[in-house]
C-alpha cells in the first residue's frame, strides 16, 4: 500500500507515524512545501499540553485531548523530551465570572480531568501569589512541551520505519481515480530543502522547479493553514474555509519572570474559540503574555506588514467571514486596538497580574491560527475530519490539536485503513 500525507506539521507527522506502525508493509510519504518541518502552527504555538478543561463532553476535542495527553506524556518520557506539569489556574476576576468557571469545572469533571481543585481567592494566591481573582480552578496536570521537538521526533520515527518526509514540495494537483481507487498528486519542488530535511537517504530533493506526479492508494490532507485549499483540490466542498487569525505575544523580561509560576488563564467567553490574553510559561523558563486575535492579512502572515493580496481577497469573498465580521465587529475593533497599543495590551493582562507594567514586557514571536469558518459565519469549534473515497481531509484542527496529535493519528488511521 502507498500512503501519502500532505503536511509536515505535528498532525501530519503523527498520522504518518501511526500508519507506519499499523502497516509496516506500506510505503508512507509525507509532502510539505516548506524547507523544514513544523514551520507554521506547530512551530508557533504556546507549547501547552492541555488537560481537557473546556471542551464539550463527548466531542472529538474532549475525547481525543484526554487520550492524547496521556499518549504525549508517555512519548516524551520515552524519547527524553521536555514535559513539565507546571499546572494551570483558570481565574475568575469578578463574581460575574464564577458561573462560567463552574461550567468549566463541570465540563472538566465530565471529561475526566484529574486533580481538579476549586480555589478561593486565598487558595489561588497560594499557587500564583501575584494573581488577582475572586476564585480559580486549578488543573495540576496541565503541562508545557516543546512541540517542534516532538514533531521532529515523529519525523524520525517515520523515516526509521522506512517512510519518507519530502520537504520543499508544493502540491498543485490532487485527483482520485475511481476505477482504481488511487490518488494522483502533482507536486512542484520549491527548492532544495534546508538543514531540516528528512529523507530515507536516497530520495534527495532535486533542482528547484522540477515537477512530478506521485500515485497513492490512500491520501491524508493535514495542511493546516492551507487545509481548505488542499481539500478543494481533492474535490471536497468549499466550506468550511480557513480564516487566518494572528495571535501576538509579549514576553516578560527575565527580571519579572517570578510573577508567574505556571499557566494563568482567563474564564473564556463562550461565544469565541479564542481564550483571550493569558500567561504561559515555556519549557525554556520564559513567560509569554497573550495572544490577542486579529485578522491576518496573509495565510502565513506572522507580522502586521505581511500582506498577501490573494489571501486577503479570498478571506473577504468567503460569505462566512462577512457574516462573522458583521456579528462581531466590536470585538474585532477591540482586538485591533490591543494590537496597535502596547499599553492597552498590558492593561488587559494587568487584570490578572496587577503588578505588571509596560516596562516588564518585550515583543515575542506571533502565531497564526487556522480558524475554520462555516458559510453561515459560525466558527467551527470541534475537530472536523472527513473522507471522500481514498482521501481523508482534516478541515479543522485548532488547539488542542498538538496535545491530541497521537490520538488524532489513531482516529485518522482508522479512517484511512478502512475498506470501502
Amino acid at each position: 500500500m502507498r500512503i501519502g500525507v500532505i503536511g509536515a506539521g505535528i498532525i501530519g507527522l503523527a498520522v504518518a507515524r501511526r500508519l507506519s506502525q499499523l502497516r509496516p508493509d506500506a510505503v508512507v510519504t509525507v509532502l510539505d512545501k516548506e524547507d523544514r518541518i513544523a514551520s507554521h502552527q506547530t512551530g508557533h504555538n504556546s507549547g501547552v499540553a492541555h488537560a481537557g478543561l473546556y471542551y464539550a463532553p463527548g466531542s472529538l476535542k474532549a475525547t481525543l485531548c484526554r487520550r492524547g495527553i496521556g499518549l504525549l506524556k508517555a512519548y516524551c518520557a520515552e524519547r527524553g523530551l521536555p514535559y513539565d506539569e507546571c499546572g494551570k489556574v483558570v481565574v475568575a476576576r469578578t463574581d460575574a465570572e464564577i458561573g462560567r468557571l463552574r461550567e468549566i469545572e463541570r465540563r472538566a469533571t465530565a471529561n475526566g480531568v484529574p486533580g481538579l481543585r476549586w480555589l478561593s481567592a486565598a487558595a489561588l494566591r497560594e499557587i500564583e501569589p501575584h494573581v488577582a481573582g475572586v476564585a480559580g480552578l486549578h488543573s495540576p496536570h496541565t503541562a508545557i512541551v516543546d512541540f517542534p521537538a516532538v514533531a521532529r521526533a515523529f519525523a524520525d520515527d517515520v523515516t526509521a520505519a522506512g517512510g519518507t518526509v519530502r520537504l520543499g514540495y508544493t502540491v498543485t494537483k490532487i485527483s482520485a481515480r475511481g476505477a482504481s481507487d488511487t490518488v494522483t498528486v502533482g507536486a512542484a519542488q520549491t527548492g532544495v530543502g534546508g538543514d531540516g530535511d528528512v529523507t530515507d537517504g536516497d530520495d534527495r530533493i532535486g533542482v528547484a522547479g522540477d515537477r512530478e506526479e506521485l500515485t497513492f492508494d490512500r491520501l491524508v490532507v493535514c495542511a493546516g493553514l492551507q487545509s481548505d485549499r488542499m481539500a478543494r483540490l481533492a474535490g471536497d466542498i468549499d466550506g468550511p474555509a480557513i480564516v487566518p487569525f494572528r495571535g501576538e505575544y509579549y514576553r516578560l523580561i527575565p527580571e519579572r519572570g517570578h510573577l508567574v509560576r505556571g499557566l494563568i488563564y482567563p474564564v473564556p467567553d463562550p461565544r469565541y474559540p479564542f481564550l483571550g490574553v493569558h500567561f504561559t510559561r515555556r519549557v525554556d523558563g520564559s513567560v509569554d503574555v497573550g495572544p490577542n486575535a486579529v485578522l491576518a492579512l496573509a495565510r502565513e502572515g506572522y507580522r502586521p506588514r505581511d500582506i498577501a493580496l490573494g489571501d486577503l481577497l479570498e478571506t473577504l469573498r468567503w460569505p462566512g467571514f462577512r457574516r462573522l465580521a458583521v456579528r462581531h465587529w466590536r470585538t474585532g475593533l477591540r482586538e485591533v486596538y490591543g494590537a496597535m497599543s502596547k499599553r492597552a495590551f498590558v492593561q488587559a493582562a494587568r487584570g490578572f497580574v496587577p503588578e505588571l507594567s509596560v516596562r516588564d514586557v518585550t515583543p515575542a514571536p506571533a502565531g497564526v491560527r487556522a480558524q475554520a469558518v462555516d458559510a453561515d459565519g459560525s466558527l467551527v469549534d470541534d475537530f472536523r475530519i472527513g473522507r471522500r473515497g481514498p482521501i481523508v481531509t482534516v478541515r479543522n484542527a485548532p488547539s488542542p490539536a498538538a496535545t491530541s496529535s497521537l490520538a488524532i493519528a489513531e482516529h485518522i488511521a482508522a479512517h484511512v485503513l478502512v475498506t470501502g
